[in-house]
Parts: structure tokens; sequence; C-alpha cells
């Protein structure tokens, strides 16, 4: 396994050693990478600490893609792997997450402008104090909110101006999924409680919530790797979450994919 781990490594690292920048693609779990899996060409898989990486074109620009599995440990053992052995110009996560904003719906979008964690901090009698995480190499306090490469926001806005999205149950009508900018926070826990949705609200001005965003940004960050978010909403982070998840994971998973891959297309222009 070992020798062809490295015989596969090799082909990677010689793709990747052409001039043409490479995009890496990231999500969760399988639902989240099948779209951008099935679209990308000339396709080589890298098995790299048991994790797969998968080589390629996705629309005329050279990508590679990896499934991070959940949590923010395995979201930054995945990112730090890619950034390792791949040389890449940027990175672009995408998935499904709750909505904290009570404007958004099942299968809207939320183009990511800052990354946070909802879970890093000190825990008091009177709540939540939030505090921002450190390099490792310098001991230096990271922004409390990682902010997303700001050329990649406008892609993603350039994008999602001319994607045509499947249309969804809405007010007793049906409409297009809404497509809006915003802070994303990320923790270690599935949000199901209003209550929590409401503070993180109110607190952080969060718009959606999820479990890998912040470590990706934080390892991108602390390596100089522009980042971005992309997440569709697939329930609203309440007591129904659980149940709103199994039924619109898979057309909120695929609306994120549809945008990465529209901002794949612009950045191979």
């Amino acid at each position: 396994m070992k020798k062809i781990s490295l015989l596969l490594f090799g082909v990677s690292v010689a793709l990747c050693s052409m001039s043409q920048e490479v995009t890496g693609l990231l999500g969760a779990f399988p639902p989240e990478v099948a779209l951008l899996q099935k679209k990308i060409v000339n396709k080589k898989d890298t098995l790299i600490q048991r994790l797969r990486f998968t080589t390629g074109l996705l629309n005329g620009r050279a990508v590679v893609l990896a499934q991070t599995g959940m949590g923010k440990v395995n979201a930054a053992i995945t990112t730090t792997l890619m950034i390792e052995h791949f040389k890449l110009h940027e990175i672009i996560f995408s998935g499904i997450a709750g909505g904290i904003d009570t404007s958004l719906a099942p299968g809207d979008i939320v183009i990511a402008t800052a990354v946070a964690y909802h879970d890093y901090g000190s825990v008091t009698d009177t709540g939540m104090v939030y505090i921002p995480s450190r390099s490792a190499v310098t001991m230096q306090a990271n922004p409390l909110y990682f902010t997303c490469d700001s050329g990649l926001v406008n892609k993603a806005n350039t994008a999602a101006a001319g994607l045509s999205l499947g249309k969804l149950p809405r007010n007793g009508g049906m409409a297009a999924p809404a497509i809006k900018k915003g802070i994303i926070v990320t923790g270690d826990v599935f949000v199901s409680a209003e209550s929590l949705t409401n503070h993180l609200r109110n607190t952080m001005h969060a718009t959606a919530t999820e479990m890998e965003g912040a470590a990706i940004a934080q390892t991108c960050w602390q390596q100089n790797v522009p980042f971005l978010v992309i997440r569709s909403i697939s329930d609203k982070a309440d007591g129904k979450a659980r149940k709103d998840m199994m039924s619109f994971l898979g057309v909120a998973a695929q609306n994120a994919a549809m945008l990465v891959a529209g901002i794949v297309t612009e950045l191979a222009k």
C-alpha cells in the first residue's frame, strides 16, 4: 500500500508542479463532494495518510478535491495535508449548514465574508467569552474572525449572478434559492437549539453555523493560503434541525457545490 501511495503521490506532484494554478476543493462528507467529483476530468487519485486526494481539471481549472470528514480536527488535518503536498493557489470549502439568519430557508446559499469559532474561549458563570486562537509557531493571537479572501468573494458574487438553481417551496409557492453574504460560525456541535441560535445571531452576528469552516480558515490563514467558505442551508438550527437536515441535505449540498463549480469557472478565465 505504501509503494502504491508513493507512486500516486509522484503522479500528483507532477501534475501540480506545472505552471497552471491549482485550486483546492474541500467538503466534509460524501454528499458535499459528490457533484464536484463527477465533474472533474482527467482524474488521478492520491492516498496520503490514508486520505484520498483527487487531482484533475474542473471547468478548465486544475483542482485537487478531498473529503475532510466531519469536525474541526478532521478538517484541519486534511487541509494541512493538501497545503503541504499540492501547489495551491487557494482553497474553497463547501457544504451544508444550519441557518441562523431568520430569512434563510433550506437550499439558500451563504457566501462567507468571515468565519469564526463559536466554541473557542472561556465558559464563565455569565456565559461564553470568545477569544482568538493562537499560532503554534509565533504564539501570537489570530483574528477572532478569519476574513475570506476578497478576490474569491468577488468571484463568488460573479458566479452567483449567473447561477441557475432549481426552485424550492417558499411561502406557499416555488422560488429559486437566495444567495447572500454573511458570517459563518464553527463549532464541534450540531446546533439544534433555538436558544443557541439566537445567541449566535445576537453576539456573533452569525448568518449560518457548521462544524469545519473556521478550522480550515485558521489553517489557511496561518499558512498564507487564500480561502473561501460556501455553505447551503439544510435546516434552521432549531429543534427540528436534525429532521430538516435529513430532508434537505441533498439539495443543499448540491447547491453549494454548483456555486463552487461556477467560482472555479471564473477562476479559469
